[in-house]
């Protein structure tokens, strides 16, 4: 948010820009007259506060609009690796209408919470893809749940284990780490000797770096982050929220 200071400022110049010569060779304004218009602007502005909140809310405006050109740009260009790179989990509809991408760490709490809202619109929406990728930005811990994570889906082609063991070590008391998630991916019944061999793999590190150089690319800087369609979404949003998102990107409107 734009201090008042600074609107005061800016309304200053654009005042001065509008009544400053246009004519080459034309005499600016001396400091006295300069000093003279900032007072007047800064009187104005203090007896007329509702100004600031205006101008407040239109630069806001427009700096949203422009941050969301960006962020279309960065889905298209980053596509591939945002809807189909070999190294993430798919679950839903793979070959569903409308994809949405979620960005996640699991010791985030918003994370647990956005959970359970994805859930729900995969058994509502028969043609969602959700892609999930591992984004570790808590900590070492959250770092080798990442790893665990990413050996899991090395083993389960199907996504279905990876599921699983996705939701037992998100809603799982405690922090995530590289023993809590081995713990989970043993009861959701994973070859653990396999796992250990796995996370020594190239792949691991390759598909934790694709994560984090996409996150990078939109702007991402928490979780949970969400693409949908061409829109970024940041954080737990929410349900209700989130369908819209997924309908606007198939139909064009909250509601299809």
């Amino acid at each position: 948010m734009i201090s008042n200071l600074r609107l005061t400022a800016a309304a200053c110049a654009l005042l001065l820009a509008a009544f400053a010569p246009n004519v080459a060779g034309a005499q600016e304004f001396s400091a006295p007259q300069r000093t003279e218009i900032e007072r007047i602007v800064k009187d104005y502005l203090i007896k007329n506060p509702d100004i600031l909140k205006e101008v407040m809310e239109e630069l806001d405006k427009k700096q949203s609009m422009a941050e969301a050109e960006k962020h279309k740009t960065a889905v298209k260009t980053h596509a591939k690796a945002l809807f189909s790179s070999p190294h993430q989990v798919v679950v839903g509809n793979p070959q569903g209408n409308v994809t949405m991408v979620e960005f996640f760490d699991y010791n985030c709490g918003y994370c647990k919470r956005a959970m359970v809202d994805m859930m729900d619109l995969l058994k509502s929406d028969p043609n969602l893809k959700v892609v999930l990728k591992e984004f570790p930005v808590l900590g070492p811990g959250s770092v080798e749940a990442a790893q665990v994570a990413t050996a899991v889906r090395m083993q389960d082609k199907t996504g279905k284990k990876y599921l699983e063991f996705h939701q037992k070590l998100l809603t799982g008391r405690g922090q995530a780490d590289r023993a809590r998630s081995l713990a989970v991916a043993k009861e959701v019944g994973l070859d653990i000797a396999r796992l250990e061999k796995d996370l020594t793999s190239e792949e691991v590190r390759v598909s934790l770096e694709e994560s984090f150089k996409l996150a990078e690319a939109l702007g991402l800087n928490g979780t949970p982050s969400y693409v949908i369609g061409n829109e970024v979404v940041i954080g737990a949003v929410g349900l209700a929220a989130l369908r819209e998102k997924v309908n606007t990107a198939r139909c064009g409107k909250p509601t299809c």
